[in-house]
C-alpha cells in the first residue's frame, strides 16, 4: 500500500510537467518597445522622441519664433504695399452687390431708355454701395462678364472647329489690353483737360467693363441666328451702352457731373467743352471695341 502510494506520487511528477507555451501571434508594444531581439523601438517612437526633443530644445524654439516673426513681418509688408496701390476698402465697395442689384443692372444695361433718375445716392457725403443704389458703378458685373466672354469665345471657336488654347488666350489678353488702354486714355484725357474728377480708376474700369455684357449678347445672338442676328444685336447693345453713358450727361446729374463734383458750375466754357468731348469720345469708342472683339467669333 505504501509502495503503491509512493509509486503514484512518483508517476505524477512526470505527468505534471507542463508543455511549453506557444509563441504569441502579435508583439506586445504597449511598453513603447517591441519584443524583437535587440530591443528596437516601436514604429513612431523615434518620431515622438524627436518632436519632444525639438520642443524642449531652446535653439529650436528660438528658430521657430524667429521664423514666425519673419513671416508675420513679410505679411505686413505685403499688405502695406498692396494698400499703397490698391485700396481694399474701396475695392470692397465696388463688389458690394446682391442678386437683385445684378438683375436690375443687367436690365438697365440692355434697356436703359426708360430709366429716369441717374443721380448717385449719398448718405452723409458717402456714396451708397451698389446693392443700395442702382446708379452706383460696380466691378462684379464687368468681372463676371469678362470671364463669361472668354468662355463664350472658346465655345464659339470650338463650334467653328477653330479652337486652340493659343487662340483663346489671345482673345482673353486682347480684351483685357483694350480695357487697360481705354482706362489709361481716359485718365490721360482727364489730366490734359484738367478735370476735377471724383472718379477713381475703379470707376473707369467699371464703366469700361460694362461693354462685356453687350459683347456676350452679340456673340450669343450671332451663334443662334447667324451674322444677321449678330449685327442687329450689335447695333442694339452699342446704342444701349452709348445711351447708358451719355444719358446722365443729358439728364438730371450726368456722368460728367459726377466726374466734376459739386464745383462744376464754375468751370470755364472751354474746359466744359473738353469734358463734353471726352465723354462723347468715350461713348463713341465703345461700339468700335465691341465690334473689334466679337466679329471674328461669328461666321
Amino acid at each position: 500500500m505504501a509502495y503503491h502510494s509512493g509509486y503514484g506520487a512518483h508517476g505524477s511528477k512526470h505527468r505534471a510537467r507542463a508543455a511549453p507555451d506557444p509563441p504569441p501571434l502579435f508583439d506586445d508594444t504597449s511598453g513603447g518597445y517591441s519584443s524583437q531581439p535587440g530591443g528596437y523601438p516601436a514604429p513612431g517612437a523615434d518620431v515622438a522622441f524627436n518632436v519632444n526633443h525639438l520642443i524642449g530644445d531652446p535653439m529650436a524654439n528660438m528658430a521657430m519664433t524667429y521664423g514666425s516673426s519673419i513671416a508675420s513681418h513679410g505679411k505686413d509688408m505685403v499688405h502695406k504695399e498692396l494698400h499703397r496701390f490698391v485700396s481694399v476698402n474701396k475695392l470692397k465697395y465696388f463688389f458690394a452687390v446682391d442678386t437683385a442689384y445684378v438683375a436690375k443692372k443687367l436690365g438697365l444695361l440692355v434697356f436703359p431708355y426708360t430709366h429716369q433718375n441717374w443721380e448717385v445716392q449719398y448718405s452723409r457725403d458717402v456714396p451708397l454701395p451698389p446693392r443700395q443704389d442702382l446708379n452706383a458703378p460696380d466691378l462684379y458685373i464687368p468681372t463676371m462678364a469678362f470671364i463669361t466672354y472668354v468662355l463664350l469665345a472658346g465655345m464659339a471657336l470650338g463650334i467653328q472647329k477653330r479652337f486652340s488654347p493659343e487662340v483663346l488666350g489671345l482673345c482673353a489678353s486682347t480684351a483685357l489690353v483694350w480695357v487697360v488702354m481705354e482706362v489709361l486714355a481716359l485718365l490721360l484725357g482727364v489730366y490734359l483737360a484738367t478735370v476735377r474728377s471724383d472718379l477713381s480708376t475703379f470707376h473707369l474700369l467699371a464703366y469700361s467693363g460694362y461693354k462685356y455684357v453687350g459683347m456676350i449678347l452679340s456673340v450669343l445672338t450671332g451663334l443662334l441666328f447667324g451674322s444677321d442676328g449678330y449685327y442687329v444685336a450689335l447695333a442694339w447693345t452699342s446704342s444701349a451702352l452709348m445711351y447708358f453713358i451719355l444719358s446722365p450727361l443729358l439728364q438730371v446729374r450726368s456722368l460728367r457731373t459726377a466726374a466734376l463734383g459739386p464745383d462744376s458750375m464754375g468751370v470755364p466754357a472751354p474746359r466744359q467743352h473738353l469734358q463734353l468731348y471726352l465723354t462723347l469720345g468715350a461713348a463713341a469708342f465703345q461700339p468700335l471695341v465691341i465690334y473689334w472683339l466679337t466679329f471674328h467669333l461669328v461666321r
